[in-house]
């Protein structure tokens, strides 16, 4: 009769929990690679290989086509104006939530995570609601000739909104895991609040805010909901680059779609790129913080 796992000889126990252990290991990372494959490596190639399909002479037509440089600048100026505005709200969020004890400070962080749980095509109406033509705030803008829908302030607004708590999100548990201890020392030894924040905060978060940065920045390149609402989709003009792919897939550009679709792709693997070889070459100095 075959022996219960119990009754077995403690070593040769021991050998089948290990051989069990590797095949489960083995199959999970194939299941992984496998997800990958279907969900990520096809659908990038699609894009490129799509993109090349008529070659390289119609690529660069379809890049080099006015509307395609007008949504190319759009979206680099958006991003620019965005991921900056979001970084300062990151480190300040990131300060005041891990730093300090304040009423309504749990609704803070729960107002943060709110881009998370809301559609950004409602985001850009509730925008429009306020600042349009007959919004809330029309009177005002009309008065000081100032004009937020359906041009670049009111993507930057809607941008700045979906992509807000990616800086925040990295910075904070950071912050509360490496404590107020290197600050108060800091500040014992005489450094003022500003010399404190540069030579010791700083450093000891800046792989977080750099992650989040990258993470914020690549959201922000990619937002379409929200900024295809307070655009206007007006071609030349207030069009971005995913807002663009639209346009001529819809206009059965297929060609011209995946050509620009295909410098989003190769945008998401630069940051990818970016944050690899970062890790790679300061990897000391991560391993260092995590210690820490």
């Amino acid at each position: 009769m075959t022996k219960s796992f119990l009754q077995r000889d403690p070593i040769q126990r021991d050998r089948d929990m290990v051989r069990e252990s590797r095949l489960v290991e083995r199959t999970l990372i194939a299941l992984v690679f496998v997800i990958l494959a279907l969900f990520f490596f096809a659908p990038m190639l699609v894009v490129f290989v799509e993109a090349g399909r008529k070659g390289l002479l119609a690529y660069f037509t379809a890049i080099a086509d006015p509307e395609t440089k007008s949504a190319i600048k759009m979206t680099l100026m958006v991003a620019t104006l965005a991921v900056p505005i979001n970084a300062l709200f990151g480190l300040a969020a990131a300060w005041a939530i891990a730093r300090f004890e304040f009423p309504l400070k749990n609704l803070l962080v729960t107002l943060i995570d709110l881009p998370f749980s809301v559609s950004p095509v409602v985001v850009g109406l509730s925008f429009v609601v306020l600042f349009g033509s007959r919004g809330y705030f029309a009177p005002l803008l009309v008065q000081y000739n100032l004009q937020i829908i359906f041009a670049w302030p009111g993507l930057v607004l809607a941008t700045t909104f979906v992509t807000f708590p990616f800086v925040a999100r990295e910075l904070i548990p950071l912050m509360q895991q490496q404590g107020v201890e290197d600050e108060e020392a800091a500040l014992t030894l005489g450094a003022c609040p500003l010399k404190m924040f540069l030579t010791v905060t700083l450093p000891n978060i800046k792989w977080g805010l750099i992650y989040g940065i990258l993470l914020c920045n690549a959201r922000a390149m990619g937002e379409f909901g929200a900024v295809a609402v307070v655009s206007g989709r007006i071609r030349g003009m207030t069009t971005t680059l995913p807002l663009q792919v639209e346009v001529l897939y819809g206009g059965f550009d297929l060609s011209g779609a995946f050509a620009i679709a295909s410098i989003l792709a190769g945008l998401a693997l630069v940051t990818l790129i970016i944050k690899t070889v970062l890790e790679w070459r300061h990897a000391a100095d991560l391993a260092a913080s995590q210690r820490h």
